[in-house]
């Protein structure tokens, strides 16, 4: 997910409304979108400026899009893996690749502590978590020394909190 850039974007209060009400409700249209500048923010734009700033904000990657399913249809997992350090400089990128890479794959990344590579991981079952999990061994036992995995149940919380752009306006103003 990473890019080899970060973005370069100098945040308008236009910007920070739009991508709080795409947290609200992604699918606005840039049309509802102006409507609602207008009523909650007294910002006047047209809607081509609104599609202009959402293409413009995508393209420099001040956010992402990604297609999320609804939790009722998969089981997910955080997955913890901790290396094996005898093999790990030898086979480390295949295995990241091989983690990174997989269809269950939804979020991977690094950390600090004994395990330092994460993921959130869906299935359709928990058979098949198993089944993943005794593959990975098969295949990349050689750099994991653990995995350890945790089901992922009652998920309470699963969007964007709007109010976190708020500090990209209190950044504004510092």
């Amino acid at each position: 997910m990473t890019t080899d850039k970060s973005p370069n974007w100098d945040f308008k209060d236009r910007d920070i409304a739009i991508l709080c009400e795409l947290s609200n409700d992604p699918q606005l249209s840039s049309r509802e979108l102006t409507g609602v500048l207008k009523s909650e923010y007294d910002i006047d734009v047209s809607h081509v400026t609104v599609s202009e700033s959402i293409r413009r904000m995508r393209d420099e990657g001040v956010f992402r899009e990604a297609i999320i399913p609804n939790e009722e249809y998969y089981t997910f997992a955080l997955f913890e893996f901790k290396f094996n350090t005898e093999h790990f400089a030898d086979n480390w990128r295949e295995t990241m690749e091989y983690i990174k890479g997989d269809k269950h794959t939804l979020f991977f990344f690094l950390s600090d502590g004994e395990y330092q590579w994460k993921t959130v991981m869906m299935f359709r079952d928990r058979q098949r978590i198993s089944r993943w999990i005794h593959d990975c061994y098969k295949e990349h036992g050689s750099v994991i020394a653990n995995i350890r995995n945790s089901a992922v149940h009652n998920v309470l919380k699963f969007q964007t909190d709007p109010r976190i752009y708020e500090d990209l306006r209190d950044e504004q103003t510092e």
